[in-house]
């Protein structure tokens, strides 16, 4: 009788009895997965929806059924999945925030009382409906934007063990200890509230066991994040240390109305300096809402959405920006106030970046320059926060495989394929380039990096150097014209 084992678990020096021994050896060379370069995390307010807890959507309407409907707030999550949406992003994760006021929607069928899961202004537009049927009675409950569902039931116990067994319901039933009949009629409930305004830092939140606001993207793999609407710059070296931590590209901006003198005054002042930031001007844009109307809404979710539509290797800069109306410098369509020179350049040497309307390939919106809010210059460009960003999360997601196994030239070659293997299919889809004639990407892991005194104490060592493709910033053309002008036959082709 033959004997299988798994690879590793049985000692082949020490076998006594003669048998068959099939030995089934798993593939030695990982594959390696690229980590995802296009989720967008978003933390807003919202009028509904779980608070303080990631939720992803695919666009809006998976965000509808969430949070509700838009708001007509500078800081409202809906606000930026449409517009984000729009410019080509497709995969969101949303936390809400409040300001801890916010208070549920309630109502009641005599002593049975009814509330709404989730807090905000949205639950005062849930109707609930008893009506009685051949074989008992149904509870009905709908709404606008939220959707509708039905449970049925002899009376208010089974029903609400209904009720409570839907992980998607829209209301809460609590009975009173003496459980009354159940009788036709229908309530709207009432009192739902959103709460003021949150402050700075419910948006940022806190790192704790429950984490809240931002620090509620953790570990949700978003490539992209913003705090929508806003602008203190206090919240900037937060968002800073996050992006840096968590391997995302955090956008901020700057207040509204902001001037070029205040916003360089203010970035400096904050201590910015970091490639995990996109810092946009305070230059605010015109969005025409399907539902608020014409709305002046914070740059973050344009630039954002757009980047989210975007390979890593890409800019943001010169690449048209969909559902842009105007801006409060140039106005609403028509105006003809653009930005000088000298004003890009003090924006860009500060490591501020602005749309605006022309753009350098003609008369769209777009992002102008393409950076991030660092000052040194081979690393303030948009592509390489991203593909840094996607290179390191993508070798965290799949390398630790490796931990565990026995140090030899096997693990070593092993290793290299794997990295090689990846690094070769950014190559065949055009992230990595061949320049020069020469690969982009070399990888070291023998003995080479990995002596003995290392590898005794359980250290492997794997040196991977990549090479970015550069971004065309200042395309220069040079032109010589005049009726004196020689032209050399062959210097040129149609």
């Amino acid at each position: 009788m033959s004997l299988v084992y798994q690879a590793g678990t049985l000692n082949t020096t020490a076998l006594t009895v003669p048998n068959l021994y099939v030995q089934i050896a798993q593939p030695q060379t990982l594959g390696l997965t690229g980590a995802p370069s296009s989720k967008l995390g978003i933390v807003g307010t919202a009028g509904w929806g779980p608070v303080g807890s990631p939720v992803p959507v695919g666009g809006m309407g998976d965000y509808l059924v969430a949070f509700g409907a838009k708001q007509d707030a500078v800081t409202d999550a809906g606000l930026a999945v449409n517009i984000a949406a729009l410019q080509g992003a497709s995969s969101f994760v949303v936390v809400r925030v409040t300001d801890g006021t916010d208070v549920a929607a309630s109502g009641s069928f005599g002593d049975v009382a009814l509330q709404a899961v989730h807090t905000g202004t949205a639950g005062n537009s849930i109707v609930v409906t008893v009506s009685a049927t051949g074989s008992g009675y149904a509870l009905a409950v709908s709404h606008p934007v939220l959707g509708f569902a039905s449970y049925a039931g002899h009376d208010w116990t089974t029903i609400a063990a209904a009720v409570a067994q839907d992980l998607s319901a829209l209301i809460t039933v609590r009975l009173p200890e003496v459980v009354p009949d159940m009788v036709s009629g229908s309530v709207t409930l009432m009192g739902g509230l959103d709460g003021a305004a949150p402050s700075v830092a419910s948006f940022v939140g806190k790192d704790e066991i429950v984490r809240t606001g931002m620090y509620a993207l953790r570990g949700q793999g978003c490539a992209i994040a913003l705090l929508h609407g806003i602008t203190d710059s206090v919240s900037y070296s937060s968002q800073a240390a996050f992006g840096l931590g968590e391997g995302t590209y955090m956008i901020a901006s700057g207040p509204s109305y902001d001037s070029v003198t205040n916003a360089v005054s203010i970035k400096a002042a904050s201590g910015l300096d970091s490639p995990a930031v996109k810092l946009m001007f305070g230059d605010w844009l015109w969005w025409n809402d399907d539902v608020n109307g014409m709305m002046l809404v914070s740059p973050q979710a344009f630039a954002a959405g757009i980047l989210a539509a975007l390979s890593p290797e890409q800019s943001s800069l010169n690449k048209a920006l969909a559902g842009i109306v105007g801006s409060q410098k140039s106005g609403l369509t028509g105006s003809s106030a653009t930005y000088s020179t000298a004003e890009l350049s003090t924006l860009f040497t500060a490591g501020i970046d602005v749309i605006c309307n022309p753009a350098p390939g003609g008369s769209y919106w777009a992002v102008r320059c393409g950076h991030n809010a660092s000052s040194k210059a081979i690393v303030n460009g948009d592509n390489y926060t991203r593909l840094t960003n996607y290179l390191a999360s993508s070798l965290a997601g799949g390398m630790g495989a490796y931990v565990g196994q026995v140090v030899n030239d096997t693990l070593f070659s092993d290793i290299r394929a794997t990295l090689l293997g990846f690094l070769s299919s950014l190559l065949s889809q055009g992230i990595l380039a061949v320049q020069n004639g020469e690969l982009p990407y070399s990888v070291v892991c023998d003995s080479t990096n990995n002596p003995q005194t290392r590898t005794a104490l359980g250290y492997v060592q794997a040196d991977v150097a990549v090479r970015y493709q550069g971004i065309n910033e200042k395309f220069v053309v040079n032109l010589q014209g005049g009726t004196s002008v020689t032209v050399t036959s062959g210097g040129g082709s149609v």
